[in-house]
Protein backbone atom coordinates (compact mmCIF):
# COMPACT_ATOMS: atom_id res chain seq x y z
CA UNK A 1 0.00 0.00 0.00
CA UNK A 2 1.22 3.48 -0.83
CA UNK A 3 2.17 5.79 2.04
CA UNK A 4 -0.21 8.70 2.65
CA UNK A 5 0.71 12.17 1.45
CA UNK A 6 2.58 14.00 4.21
CA UNK A 7 3.02 17.49 2.76
CA UNK A 8 0.46 18.90 0.36
CA UNK A 9 0.88 22.23 -1.42
CA UNK A 10 -2.48 23.66 -2.46
CA UNK A 11 -2.32 26.26 -5.24
CA UNK A 12 -5.27 28.64 -5.19
CA UNK A 13 -6.26 31.61 -7.29
CA UNK A 14 -8.18 33.28 -4.42
CA UNK A 15 -11.47 32.97 -6.33
CA UNK A 16 -14.61 31.36 -4.88
CA UNK A 17 -13.45 28.05 -6.39
CA UNK A 18 -10.47 28.03 -4.03
CA UNK A 19 -12.72 26.60 -1.30
CA UNK A 20 -13.46 23.55 -3.45
CA UNK A 21 -9.78 22.97 -4.20
CA UNK A 22 -8.92 23.29 -0.50
CA UNK A 23 -11.70 20.91 0.51
CA UNK A 24 -10.39 18.27 -1.89
CA UNK A 25 -6.83 18.71 -0.58
CA UNK A 26 -8.03 18.46 3.03
CA UNK A 27 -9.84 15.25 2.13
CA UNK A 28 -6.65 13.76 0.75
CA UNK A 29 -4.86 14.07 4.11
CA UNK A 30 -7.87 13.50 6.35
CA UNK A 31 -7.03 11.04 9.13
CA UNK A 32 -3.29 11.30 8.50
CA UNK A 33 -0.47 13.34 9.98
CA UNK A 34 -0.25 15.29 6.72
CA UNK A 35 -0.01 19.07 6.56
CA UNK A 36 -1.43 21.54 4.11
CA UNK A 37 0.48 24.49 2.69
CA UNK A 38 -1.32 27.14 0.67
CA UNK A 39 0.21 29.09 -2.22
CA UNK A 40 -1.08 31.92 -4.36
CA UNK A 41 1.20 33.24 -7.08
CA UNK A 42 0.90 36.67 -8.62
CA UNK A 43 2.59 37.24 -11.93
CA UNK A 44 4.61 40.48 -11.81
CA UNK A 45 2.83 43.16 -13.80
CA UNK A 46 5.91 43.71 -15.94
CA UNK A 47 5.89 39.99 -16.83
CA UNK A 48 2.15 39.94 -17.51
CA UNK A 49 2.13 43.09 -19.64
CA UNK A 50 5.63 43.08 -21.05
CA UNK A 51 8.64 45.04 -19.92
CA UNK A 52 7.32 48.27 -21.44
CA UNK A 53 5.18 49.29 -18.47
CA UNK A 54 5.42 53.11 -18.64
CA UNK A 55 5.11 53.71 -14.89
CA UNK A 56 6.35 52.43 -11.56
CA UNK A 57 3.94 49.71 -10.48
CA UNK A 58 5.64 48.88 -7.17
CA UNK A 59 2.82 50.28 -5.01
CA UNK A 60 0.16 48.59 -7.12
CA UNK A 61 2.07 45.29 -6.96
CA UNK A 62 2.44 45.61 -3.16
CA UNK A 63 -1.29 46.25 -2.84
CA UNK A 64 -2.09 43.15 -4.87
CA UNK A 65 0.20 41.02 -2.70
CA UNK A 66 -1.32 42.41 0.51
CA UNK A 67 -4.88 41.79 -0.69
CA UNK A 68 -4.00 38.28 -1.90
CA UNK A 69 -2.37 37.43 1.45
CA UNK A 70 -5.49 38.57 3.34
CA UNK A 71 -7.74 36.47 1.10
CA UNK A 72 -5.45 33.42 1.24
CA UNK A 73 -5.29 33.68 5.05
CA UNK A 74 -9.11 33.67 5.23
CA UNK A 75 -9.19 30.42 3.25
CA UNK A 76 -6.37 29.01 5.40
CA UNK A 77 -8.29 29.74 8.63
CA UNK A 78 -11.14 27.49 7.48
CA UNK A 79 -8.71 24.54 7.43
CA UNK A 80 -6.57 25.57 10.41
CA UNK A 81 -3.57 26.22 8.20
CA UNK A 82 -1.15 28.42 10.18
CA UNK A 83 -0.06 31.72 8.62
CA UNK A 84 3.52 30.47 8.25
CA UNK A 85 2.20 27.86 5.81
CA UNK A 86 0.47 30.49 3.64
CA UNK A 87 2.72 31.54 0.77
CA UNK A 88 1.91 34.50 -1.48
CA UNK A 89 4.65 35.02 -4.04
CA UNK A 90 5.47 36.94 -7.18
CA UNK A 91 6.71 35.04 -10.20
CA UNK A 92 5.87 32.75 -13.06
CA UNK A 93 2.90 30.73 -11.79
CA UNK A 94 3.94 27.18 -12.73
CA UNK A 95 7.64 27.66 -11.93
CA UNK A 96 6.94 29.31 -8.57
CA UNK A 97 4.55 26.53 -7.52
CA UNK A 98 7.01 23.80 -8.53
CA UNK A 99 9.90 25.59 -6.82
CA UNK A 100 7.89 26.01 -3.60
CA UNK A 101 6.88 22.33 -3.68
CA UNK A 102 10.56 21.39 -3.98
CA UNK A 103 11.59 23.71 -1.13
CA UNK A 104 8.87 22.33 1.14
CA UNK A 105 9.50 18.72 0.14
CA UNK A 106 5.84 18.41 -0.87
CA UNK A 107 4.70 15.04 -2.12
CA UNK A 108 1.50 16.39 -3.69
CA UNK A 109 0.45 19.61 -5.41
CA UNK A 110 -3.31 20.23 -5.61
CA UNK A 111 -4.62 22.76 -8.14
CA UNK A 112 -7.97 23.61 -9.72
CA UNK A 113 -8.50 22.84 -13.38
CA UNK A 114 -11.09 24.33 -15.68
CA UNK A 115 -12.53 22.66 -18.75
CA UNK A 116 -10.89 24.44 -21.64
CA UNK A 117 -12.00 24.89 -25.19
CA UNK A 118 -10.96 26.91 -28.18
CA UNK A 119 -7.96 29.20 -27.73
CA UNK A 120 -7.71 28.48 -23.98
CA UNK A 121 -7.20 24.79 -24.77
CA UNK A 122 -4.27 25.62 -27.08
CA UNK A 123 -2.69 27.94 -24.52
CA UNK A 124 -2.93 25.34 -21.77
CA UNK A 125 -3.64 25.76 -18.09
CA UNK A 126 -1.76 25.99 -14.85
CA UNK A 127 -2.60 22.37 -14.02
CA UNK A 128 -1.25 21.15 -17.35
CA UNK A 129 1.82 23.34 -16.98
CA UNK A 130 2.69 21.91 -13.56
CA UNK A 131 2.90 18.24 -14.46
CA UNK A 132 6.10 18.22 -16.58
CA UNK A 133 8.18 20.19 -14.05
CA UNK A 134 6.82 18.79 -10.79
CA UNK A 135 8.90 16.31 -8.83
CA UNK A 136 5.84 15.03 -6.99
CA UNK A 137 2.26 14.02 -7.78
CA UNK A 138 -0.16 16.65 -9.07
CA UNK A 139 -3.89 16.45 -8.41
CA UNK A 140 -6.01 18.59 -10.72
CA UNK A 141 -9.43 19.25 -9.18
CA UNK A 142 -11.89 19.64 -12.01
CA UNK A 143 -14.00 22.75 -11.63
CA UNK A 144 -17.49 22.24 -13.01
CA UNK A 145 -18.64 25.43 -14.72
CA UNK A 146 -22.23 24.19 -15.00
CA UNK A 147 -22.58 24.23 -11.20
CA UNK A 148 -22.11 27.99 -11.29
CA UNK A 149 -24.72 28.63 -13.98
Amino acid sequence: MTAPYRKVLVAIDCSDESAEVLARAAGVIEGTEGELHLIHVIEPLALAYGADVPMDVTDLQSGLVKQARETACKYAQQYRIPKERVHVELGSIEKTIVDKADILGADLIVVGSHTRSGLALLLGSTARGLVPGAHCDVLAVKMDRKKKE
